[in-house]
């Protein structure tokens, strides 16, 4: 909902005005260590009470946590702007790249989530990352240093990249560099 928000440049309200039910999380994209609020209507809402509370749910000196998703809140704004910005750069420098391996459709990069469309055929998106997470001597050697992707295989042909608050733009672009360098070295 917030990275939504803050992509259309609206309050979040005025999504959720055509929900019956929002759930947001504090923690990931907020920065928050934990927390969550559920909102609806009164009767949907009592029972999700009832259930927590049915299933041991609860956390006693909640008000700490509440601060810390206060001040994610805060900053929203800024956060997950910066989160926008780093996945854009990292799917422009993917297309400059213009590797038959991997493509990036950029107008479906609208938030902090980049598609990466694996081609040909191999490696399939679960080899590319493994790839990208894995650290090699020849990487170090030829780069100078060693570096470390998390990629989440979405699909056979497509491989999900996701920015949060702890990613900056040294991260991004060291991580576009490693994509550069296991896409080198597929084609080798």
């Amino acid at each position: 909902l917030m990275n939504a928000a803050v992509a259309q440049g609206v309050q979040p309200a005025q999504i959720a005005q055509h929900c019956d039910s929002v759930s947001l999380c504090f923690s990931k994209g907020l920065g928050a260590p934990a927390g969550a609020v559920l909102a609806g209507g009164r009767e949907f809402v009592s029972e999700a009470w009832r259930v927590r509370k049915l299933l041991g749910g609860g956390m006693r000196q909640a008000g700490v946590l509440a601060a810390a998703a206060r001040l994610g809140l805060q900053h929203a704004q800024v956060t997950l702007r910066r989160d926008h910005d780093n996945a854009r750069h990292f799917a422009e420098g993917v297309r400059v790249l213009d590797s038959p391996l991997c493509s990036i459709n950029l107008a479906a990069v609208e938030t902090n989530i980049v598609m990466v469309n694996v081609q040909g055929p191999w490696p399939s998106s679960t080899e590319l990352c493994d790839r990208l997470r894995a650290v090699s001597e020849e990487e170090a050697a030829e780069t100078g240093q060693a570096v470390s992707v998390l990629l989440l295989p979405w699909s056979a042909r497509t491989a999900r990249a996701v920015w949060h608050r702890d990613i900056s733009a040294r991260d991004t672009e060291l991580a576009r560099r490693k994509l550069e360098f296991v896409a080198r070295k597929c084609q080798e």
